[in-house]
This record gives C-alpha cells, sequence and structure tokens, in this order.
C-alpha cells in the first residue's frame, strides 16, 4: 500500500509539473509573440494537410505517367505513412478529448479556427509524417532539410496561434515521425517475405 501511495504521489507531482511547464511555454510562445506575423503562420499552418495529401498523390500520379515503379513503391509508402499518421492521431485525440489551451486557460489568444480536440496536434502529425517519410524515401539534404524546416514550422505555428499545448505538438511530430519510421520497418520485412 505504501508503494503504491509513494507511486500515485509521485505520478501526480511529475504530472502536475509537466502540465505548469506546459503552459509556461505556450504562455511565453503566444502572448509574446511576433502578432505581425499571425497572417504568416495561419498560411503555414493551413498547408499541413494539403501538402501531405497532394505529394504522395503527385508522386503517384507521376510514377503512372512515367511508368516509374520505384517512384511508384515511394508514393504508395508516404500515402501510407501519412495516412496512418492520421489514423493514430485521430484515435488519439477522440480518447483522450484533450480540451485546448485557449478554453482552459482564457488569456491564450486563439488566432486560427480548430475543431478536434487538443492532444496530439493532427497538423503537426501531417506534418512530421510526410517530412520523414520523403526524408526516408530520397534521403538527400536539399530533400530532407526543406521537409522538417517546412514541419517544424507547422508545429511552432500551432503554438503561435494559441491552438495547441507544446506536448500537443511534440506528441503529434512524434507520432508523425513514428508512423513514418514503422512503415518503412514494415515495408522492408515485407519486401524480405517476399
Amino acid at each position: 500500500m505504501k508503494k503504491y501511495l509513494t507511486f500515485s504521489l509521485l505520478f501526480f507531482s511529475v504530472n502536475l509539473y509537466s502540465q505548469n511547464i506546459d503552459i509556461r511555454l505556450l504562455r511565453e510562445i503566444n502572448l509574446n509573440r511576433n502578432k505581425n506575423l499571425d497572417n504568416t503562420f495561419r498560411f503555414i499552418t493551413n498547408t499541413a494537410a494539403p501538402i501531405a495529401i497532394s505529394t504522395p498523390l503527385a508522386l503517384l500520379g507521376v510514377s503512372l505517367i512515367k511508368h516509374d515503379s520505384v517512384m511508384l513503391h515511394k508514393s504508395i509508402f508516404i500515402g501510407v505513412t501519412v495516412l496512418s499518421a492520421v489514423i493514430i492521431t485521430t484515435t488519439l485525440k477522440h480518447s483522450i478529448n484533450r480540451t485546448r489551451p485557449f478554453v482552459t486557460y482564457p488569456y491564450i489568444e486563439k488566432e486560427t479556427s480548430v475543431g478536434s480536440p487538443s492532444f496530439p496536434s493532427g497538423h503537426t502529425s501531417d506534418a512530421f509524417s510526410l517530412a520523414t517519410s520523403v526524408s526516408i524515401a530520397y534521403p538527400k539534404w536539399y530533400v530532407i532539410a526543406p521537409a522538417y524546416t517546412w514541419a517544424s514550422a507547422i508545429g511552432y505555428s500551432r503554438m503561435h496561434l494559441g491552438v495547441h499545448f507544446p506536448s500537443d505538438v511534440l506528441a503529434g511530430a512524434l507520432i508523425g515521425a513514428g508512423s513514418a519510421y514503422l512503415c518503412y520497418k514494415g515495408q522492408q520485412w515485407l519486401n524480405k517475405k517476399r
């Protein structure tokens, strides 16, 4: 009983401390932001889904036109990765059902529209799943650097605009990158089975 009580107290303390860090960091980013960049970050945040969807579709189209089986496999890998990240993120969002930061903390300034629960960040998950899968498929610095710069800008934009806690963004990035890695390992396993 004593061990259970100690564990519960420790868990509660760590959880409370991490929540305090979460809101302090968000408050610092959101309330001290350069408001002249709000439109820029709104534009950046709105590119997440269109780019995550159109990139594998464009690669698929080009591969079919060119009859390029290597590009076809890469486009399918990227598409499956993004779809996997979307499914995982959506499932977690509705299972955990975390309230958006501007609802819990009314002083957080919401600068864009949102629909679903907060945890994890779907925009960030989309962006990091695309960035990681594209980087695995095309491992060149001129692909990797812009892909992760864009994905990081998406993640930051969600906090700048006041719609996600830092932990939402971190979880979204981990889910996105993790989905790409798991899909890559799954593809390797399937190739060995053949």
